[in-house]
């Protein structure tokens, strides 16, 4: 018999440039038990970007509202910019039996956990600063300033580590998909989440 298991939140979190929308997509494409949490965002969309996608892209006369009608399961302000995940979002999620995955920072994970949802999070590190700063400089995606603005948070990022509840260090990209697979795997697999465990063994009662 196979079980099947109450769906929660995964979280993935990490500096800029360590990885984690990379190991996202993997994982989506990997397992069709996850769907992506799409958040919402008040920043200018970045070329290639497409609406719905990568983020709802809003106005901050839209966040407001949303925050006035208690729509948000969590938000923050990043480089200026405010991001957040709406709740119907993940009640979409869930009603199709899927897991939710959220590509978020620790100030959104903190409030996640602070709702009624199941959220197992997941730390990335990157497995140097020198590669981490090769990283960024590669994807060529920010600016001379806010490359400077992302190397001086990593430090407070990467303080928030403790509060997770697994750390992988992203040294080798399928590797490090693999070691989240296996997690996600042993997540699903604990008895708390198990639908219809205690009918089952209750059958061998005499």
């Amino acid at each position: 018999m196979v079980f099947k298991s109450k769906n929660f939140c995964i979280v993935l979190s990490s500096p800029s440039g360590a990885g984690k929308t990379s190991i996202s997509r993997r994982l989506l494409k990997k397992d069709k038990s996850i769907a992506l949490s799409i958040s919402c965002t008040t920043r200018p969309r970045r070329r290639g970007e497409k609406n719905k996608n990568d983020y709802i892209f809003i106005t901050d006369e839209q966040f407001d509202k949303g925050i006035k009608k208690n729509e948000y399961l969590e938000f923050a302000k990043v480089f200026g910019y405010r991001y957040g995940t709406l709740k119907q979002t993940v009640i979409n999620i869930f009603n199709k039996k899927k897991d939710a995955l959220f590509d978020i920072d620790w100030q959104g994970y903190q409030q996640l956990k602070q709702s009624n949802l199941e959220v197992v999070g997941i730390f990335v590190l990157p497995p140097s600063k020198k590669e981490l700063v090769k990283r960024l400089k590669t994807r060529a995606r920010d600016t001379k300033k806010e490359m400077k603005k992302r190397m001086n948070l990593v430090q407070n990022e990467i303080s928030h580590f403790p509060e997770y509840d697994y750390v992988v260090i992203n040294k080798d990209l399928e590797k490090c998909v693999e070691q989240i697979t296996c997690i996600i795997e042993s997540e699903r697999l604990k008895k708390s989440r198990l639908i219809d465990l205690t009918k089952f063994v209750n059958r061998f009662r005499i």
